[in-house]
C-alpha cells in the first residue's frame, strides 16, 4: 500500500476487501515452481518455521515480519543460512499481503493476531499456515472457517501431530473397534511452569511498533514483565495453547465429533497467584451422549514433564504415568496410552497385556509437506482450519465456564452459542480495538 492508502485504510476496520480481494490469483503451480512464503511473528515458533520453509527446495522465504525489529537479527540468520534469497524485514505484515508474487502468509503471531491476519491472508488470495490455537474465541474461529470457504484458501493449523504416521495407525487402531466401544478419553496437559516477575511499565523501546503488536487487543501500558501467554486479552492462556494438540488428538481418535453437549470446568488460579487472569489448574469434562472426554491441566506439577527430546524421534516411550501430554483411551475391550511428539502408543487387554505397540516420530515434516501439496492439488489439508477450530472450541469451553463461576453448561451447535446462559454468551467474541476489528461478514 502506498502512505494514502494505508490512510483510508485506517479509517476503517480492516477494509481488506476493498483494497486486495481483486488481486489475481495464483496460476496453477508447474512441477519445479516454488511456492512463495511471508512468515508473521518471529519469535521462537515463528523463526522454526522460517527456517524449516527455507530449507525446503519447493519453497523460498520472501518476507520476515514482526512488530518487534530487535527480532530481525536472529531469524534473518537464521533463514539466510538455508536459502540463497535475502528476505525483507517489515514490522506491517499488510506488506506481505500487498505482494502479488506471495503464495503463502505463516502466522505465527500471539493468539490475539491469528483471526484477523489469516481472514486478511484469505481475502487477499493467499494460503495460510496458521499457528496452534486456532483463535482467541468462539467467533473469530468460525469467521476463519467462512474466510477460508469463501476465498477457497488451504488453511492448515499447526497442530502438526495430525500428520504424524504413528497417530494414523492409532486412528485406525481405535476406530477399528479393537478396544471395544470407546466412552471415555482422559487428555492431560501437566506441567510446571514459572511465576511472573512484576515489574514496572516502561517506555516503548525503539523498533518496537507496540500499538500493531496489540492490534484488535486492548493497548495495555507496555510491562516487559507481562506474559502474554497469561493474560485474557491476548491469549487462550498457556493451558490452551498447548493442550488443544492433545484435545484435537483426543478428537481424531474418536472421529472428529465436533461439539459436544456439555462443559463443566473445576480450578482456577490456585498455585501462581503472581498477577494472571488465566487459571493454573484446569479440570473440565465434556459429554457427548455416551461419550465423555474429561481434561486435566496444571502449570505447578514439576514431576510431570513433557516427553524428553532423547525419546520423540527414537524407538522409547515415555514413562506414561508422568508425561504430561499423554492420553489414555477407555474401550470396553481394551486401553490405550498414547503420547503427543512422538511418544508412540500402547494398547492393552482386557487383562492388561500389551497387544499392540508403535514408536513415534514427531510429525513437523509430514505437516508441512503436507501443507504444500494441498496448496499445489487444492485438497484440505490434514489439520483444516475446520478443525482447528472444533478443536480449540473445547479449551473455549472450559476457559467460559470457568469464568462464569464454574457453571456447567449446555452448547448449541447450530449457532455456537450457549443455552439459556448470556452471561457465558458474553465471551464468544470479544471487544475490538479500531482498526483492527474482525467483521461479522468475511
Amino acid at each position: 500500500m502506498n502512505s494514502v492508502n494505508r490512510r483510508d485504510f485506517l479509517k476503517g476496520s480492516i477494509g481488506v476487501a476493498a483494497t486486495v480481494a481483486v488481486l489475481p490469483q495464483r496460476p496453477s503451480f508447474a512441477a519445479n515452481e516454488k511456492v512463495i512464503v511471508g512468515v508473521m511473528g518471529l519469535g521462537g515458533r515463528g523463526t522454526y518455521l522460517a527456517t524449516s520453509f527455507a530449507r525446503r527446495a519447493d519453497t523460498d522465504v520472501a518476507y520476515l515480519c514482526d512488530a518487534d525489529s530487535r527480532r530481525f537479527a536472529r531469524a534473518k540468520k537464521a533463514t539466510e543460512a538455508v536459502q540463497t534469497r535475502k528476505p525483507k524485514l517489515v514490522q506491517d505484515f499488510r506488506r506481505i499481503l500487498d505482494d502479488k508474487d506471495v503464495d503463502v502468509l505463516i502466522n505465527a503471531t500471539p493468539d490475539h493476531w491469528h483471526a484477523l491476519g489469516a481472514i486478511m491472508a484469505c481475502q487477499a488470495g493467499k494460503d495460510v499456515y496458521v499457528e496452534k490455537p486456532l483463535a482467541h474465541n468462539i467467533f473469530e474461529g468460525r469467521k476463519m472457517v467462512e474466510a477460508a470457504r469463501k476465498y477457497k484458501r488451504v488453511v492448515q493449523v499447526g497442530m502438526q501431530s495430525r500428520s504424524a504416521p504413528y497417530m494414523a495407525n492409532a486412528v485406525e487402531y481405535v476406530r477399528s473397534g479393537k478396544l471395544g466401544e470407546v466412552h471415555l478419553v482422559r487428555v492431560f496437559n501437566m506441567m510446571k511452569h514459572s511465576a511472573m516477575n512484576k515489574g514496572p511499565e516502561q517506555p516503548v523501546p525503539d523498533g518496537f511498533d507496540y500499538d500493531m503488536w496489540c492490534g484488535p487487543a486492548p493497548k495495555l501500558p507496555y510491562n516487559p514483565s507481562r506474559r502474554w501467554l497469561n493474560f485474557w486479552e491476548y491469549s487462550c492462556g498457556p493451558i490452551a495453547g498447548d493442550a488443544v494438540h492433545q484435545l484435537d488428538l483426543a478428537r481424531y481418535l474418536t472421529g472428529d465429533k465436533p461439539y459436544p453437549d456439555t462443559v463443566c470446568h473445576a480450578g482456577g488460579i490456585n498455585a501462581l497467584p503472581d498477577g494472571r487472569n488465566t487459571p493454573d489448574t484446569q479440570l473440565a469434562v465434556y459429554e457427548y451422549g455416551k461419550f465423555t472426554l474429561q481434561f486435566e491441566a496444571t502449570l505447578w506439577t514439576p514431576y510431570i514433564k513433557k516427553i524428553p527430546q532423547t525419546i520423540r524421534n527414537s524407538d522409547a516411550f515415555p514413562d506414561w504415568p508422568f508425561s504430561s501430554t499423554r492420553i489414555e483411551v477407555f474401550g470396553t475391550e481394551g486401553f490405550m496410552y498414547l503420547g503427543r511428539h512422538g511418544g508412540g502408543w500402547q494398547a492393552y487387554d482386557a487383562g492388561g497385556k500389551i497387544v499392540h505397540s508403535q514408536f513415534g516420530r514427531q510429525g513437523d515434516k509430514e505437516h508441512q509437506d503436507n501443507f504444500i501439496d494441498c496448496i499445489r492439488t487444492r485438497k484440505r489439508p490434514n489439520a483444516d482450519v475446520e478443525q482447528g477450530h472444533y478443536s480449540v472450541l473445547l479449551s473455549h469451553l472450559a476457559n467460559i465456564s470457568y469464568r462464569v463461576g464454574n457453571q456447567k453448561l449446555t452448547f448449541d451447535p447450530r449457532t455456537e452459542s450457549f443455552v439459556d446462559a448470556p452471561e457465558a454468551d458474553r465471551y464468544l467474541k470479544r471487544p475490538y480495538r479500531q482498526p483492527w476489528v474482525v467483521p461479522d461478514k468475511v
